[in-house]
């Protein structure tokens, strides 16, 4: 049976197969298992270059990129292979910062991978898709980290729930003033 609630998972909870790709893209933070995902994606061929994004973050005491950038190191990324983006304070900064490095670099991407978590992919989706140029072809490789939220388990504990609608609201309050470019295009 239907849930009230399952129409909310369904907005915010996105993963879908995931190819071959032009790169990996990890929108910032201060959680690991991004970049173990886009460390993981990498080793199996899937795309030639990681590009984490990320500015001073407090909780960790210096850069997401620098953060993010070490672990991919000690998972055995090539230096070479993971790009810089330090600056970014939030996803809006994290896809059009990113955008910007890879035209810097003359990259030729038309299919990208969104190593990003669970509870974010909708949101994080929509931000890239809306910064990015409109053909590039998105994948999401959703990760867990350790607040385990996911679509089958957001909804059994208060913090969860929190969280989950936090991403709703932003969800609306980001993309509203969008909807009417998007119609256009």
């Amino acid at each position: 049976m239907k849930k009230p609630y399952d129409c909310i998972t369904e907005l915010v909870f996105v993963e879908n197969h995931i190819s071959q790709a032009d790169i990996i893209l990890v929108p910032g933070g201060s959680h690991p298992q991004q970049m173990e995902r886009a460390a993981e994606l990498y080793h199996r061929g899937l795309a030639p270059y990681i590009l984490p994004s990320g500015g001073y973050n407090s909780k960790i005491n210096e850069t997401e990129w620098n953060f993010l950038r070490r672990i991919g190191l000690e998972l055995g990324v090539p230096k070479e292979a993971i790009l810089k983006e330090d600056q970014a304070k939030n996803t809006f900064d994290n896809a059009r910062n990113s955008w910007e490095v890879i035209e810097s670099m003359n990259l030729n991407v038309n299919n990208v991978i969104l190593a990003c978590k669970a509870h974010h992919s909708r949101r994080a989706l929509m931000t890239y898709q809306t910064v990015f140029p409109g053909n590039i072809k998105f994948m999401v490789s959703a990760i867990i980290d350790e607040r385990d939220i996911k679509k089958d388990n957001w909804f059994l504990k208060e913090e969860k729930i929190k969280i989950v609608m936090t991403e709703v609201e932003k969800i609306g309050k980001y993309f509203g003033h969008y909807i009417l470019n998007w119609g256009i295009l």
